[in-house]
């Protein structure tokens, strides 16, 4: 079962999306009214949607065809670093240079205890389906990152899964570490979307299959694929630490980092279209402009 928000008019609405790939309204303003609502009455959430959905009220249009909102209105996007062997490599590659016979400090985070972990972005700079993801000004090498993203409450609940994109300026983060922040965080740098799959109808998140496809004048310039499965850490584990010491807002989206990097001649371009799919929830489609 899926959730998500599209605009009807001028009003907001949720619609709860089942694997047939029928829409049906529900009677809630957002995702976290309906994760309240069940609390309150000690049933899941997939009992609330379910009591909602009537053959009466099935809406017409295909469901990717509405006006898609993001998927929750999220406080804060926190994104994880370096999770993945593929991720690893490239940052190497950024760090060094080009040279992959050298250890870097992504090394030794790769195979830390304490994972990565920075703000990547707050609910006005996160767009969502079919919007515009823009390119930073400062930067001749960018890139998107598809990742998993875990929707979570604020008490550290994992609630939902969605898909992200972390665009990234591969260019600013080799250069100086610290410049991590300006590599990640700029307007429109962040995507999320276009579903969110409810956490218990996912029998296992380590298996989720993402595709990245991006399209140049029409024509598919880079795709690749990766899984869950490869990830080298744990979900859990990772909301561990994010909320250690910290506050967690209701709805806050933790990007889970990426097995997807395009080539390194590869860089995005305005009229690009990016593609991010990941099994179970659907496509997270984005245009790229010029900021």
């Amino acid at each position: 079962m899926r959730i998500i928000r599209y605009l009807d008019g001028r009003q907001t609405r949720l619609a709860a999306v089942t694997d047939d790939e029928r829409a049906y309204p529900l009677p809630h303003s957002d995702l976290i009214s309906l994760i309240d609502e069940a609390r309150a009455k000690g049933v899941s959430p997939v009992r609330i949607v379910e009591s909602a959905i009537t053959p009466q009220n099935e809406l017409t249009a295909a469901w990717p065809s509405l006006q898609l909102l993001t998927p929750v209105d999220a406080p804060e996007v926190w994104a994880a670093g370096v999770t993945y062997q593929r991720s690893r490599e490239a940052r190497n590659y950024e760090a060094t240079g080009g040279r992959m016979d050298a250890e870097t400090f992504y090394d030794k985070v790769y195979d830390a205890v304490r994972p990565e972990i920075f703000l990547k972005s707050t609910a006005a700079r996160t767009v969502g389906p079919n919007q515009d993801v823009t390119l930073r000004s400062d930067s001749v090498w960018q890139i998107p990152e598809p990742e998993l993203g875990l929707v979570l409450a604020g008490d550290g609940t994992i609630v939902g899964y969605t898909a992200g994109n972390d665009m990234s300026c591969r260019d600013i983060e080799g250069e100086n570490p610290l410049y991590l922040p300006q590599a990640k965080i700029w307007r429109k740098s962040c995507s999320i979307g276009p579903a969110i799959r409810l956490a218990e109808t996912v029998e296992d998140p380590y298996d989720f299959r993402i595709v990245c496809q991006i399209y140049r004048e029409g024509l598919v310039v880079v795709e690749s694929e990766a899984s869950t499965s490869q990830l080298n850490r744990k979900l859990d584990e990772l909301v561990r630490f994010l909320a250690a010491d910290n506050d967690l807002f209701d709805g806050t989206v933790l990007l889970t980092g990426t097995a997807i990097v395009p080539p390194a001649d590869f860089t995005l371009a305005p009229g690009d279209r990016i593609e991010i799919s990941i099994s179970g929830i659907g496509t997270l489609v984005n245009h790229v402009i010029s900021n």
